[in-house]
């Protein structure tokens, strides 16, 4: 398994003129919503006329950088929302970067119409997504780190209730539930998961976009892979870290035909990506898949028998 070096990205975006650290956004404070582009015709609610209130944030706080990337291509049917629930959180110290691989459809349209508000963007052929996460985090200057695809987006008032989780708990690694959209119908289901205990971490639970760590434990993302890129990232990031679990959903996933977790034709990335992850050249076979998974059927209904999922 061989990791990227995060300092060659960024020693690469600083040649070609790229000024460090980012520029945070500016929030002012009756907020956001007034001065974003206005929500296309027929849409409403969060996040298109609806904004986190910026009188949650405490002026006498010093809230801590929180650095978001998005990585895209293709997906400018999704993506001006994924922009707006992270813009119209309203958070005062906020750092948003965005890398687009290059896309040919209204992606790059929609970024430039938040280009003010977007602390770094970059537009052009990339080496897929996991280089694109790369990439961002590369420049990055925040405390607590998170991505979110464009695809998918946040909630209400997130990163509010995230960082003061962070500030309270002093943990390293706070997640929550999440709910999935159904594209075709509209359709809403609620995901819970348990909690994410050391012994389970090879079952892959975790709902990526309601995930949030400290800076100081990132790894790069493994580029080799296509789509087990977050929960092969989990394996090496959160093991042996505090974490805390949030029981309520923090982020919505858009389930579409083009998504990696429905589309047939994915189907041998996801096979090619499970055999690189447990080959000996990485994480090694695991012996105790049937021990595991018998005692997380029996962990999950301890805790749905006592109500706590």
């Amino acid at each position: 398994m061989t990791l990227p070096d995060l300092k060659r990205y960024r020693v690469a975006f600083e040649a070609n003129g790229t000024n460090l650290p980012l520029q945070s956004i500016e929030v002012p404070k009756t907020g956001l919503l007034k001065i974003l582009p206005s929500a296309p015709e027929g849409k409403s609610g969060w996040p298109w006329t609806e904004e986190t209130a910026p009188s949650l944030y405490n002026t006498e706080i010093c809230w801590p950088r929180i650095t978001i990337v998005t990585p895209t291509y293709q997906q400018g049917n999704f993506l001006e929302e994924t922009i707006r629930s992270v813009l119209l959180q309203n958070y005062p110290n906020l750092e948003y970067i965005i890398i687009d691989g290059g896309s040919n459809d209204q992606t790059r349209n929609i970024i430039e119409r938040y280009a003010p508000w977007i602390s770094f963007w970059q537009s052009k052929k990339d080496n897929g997504q996991g280089q694109a996460i790369n990439m961002g985090f590369s420049l990055g200057s925040g405390q607590y780190y998170a991505w979110i695809n464009s695809d998918d987006h946040y909630l209400n008032n997130v990163f509010h209730l995230v960082v003061t989780v962070f500030l309270k708990t002093h943990t390293k690694f706070v997640y929550g539930f999440g709910l999935n959209y159904q594209v075709d119908n509209g359709l809403l289901e609620m995901v819970k998961i348990l909690p994410f205990w050391d012994y389970f971490i090879k079952i892959p639970t975790l709902i990526q976009p309601s995930t949030f760590w400290d800076a100081g434990i990132h790894q790069p993302i493994w580029e080799e892979l296509h789509c087990s890129l977050d929960f092969e990232l989990w394996l090496r990031l959160v093991k042996g870290n505090k974490r805390r679990l949030i029981r309520q959903p923090l982020s919505v996933a858009k389930v579409h035909s083009e998504a990696k977790t429905v589309n047939p034709k994915m189907q041998a990335k996801w096979q090619e990506d499970h055999e690189k992850i447990w080959s000996a050249e990485a994480h090694g076979e695991v012996y105790e898949w049937k021990r595991i998974n018998f005692l997380n059927r029996i962990r999950f209904k301890v805790f749905k028998f006592f109500k706590l999922v």
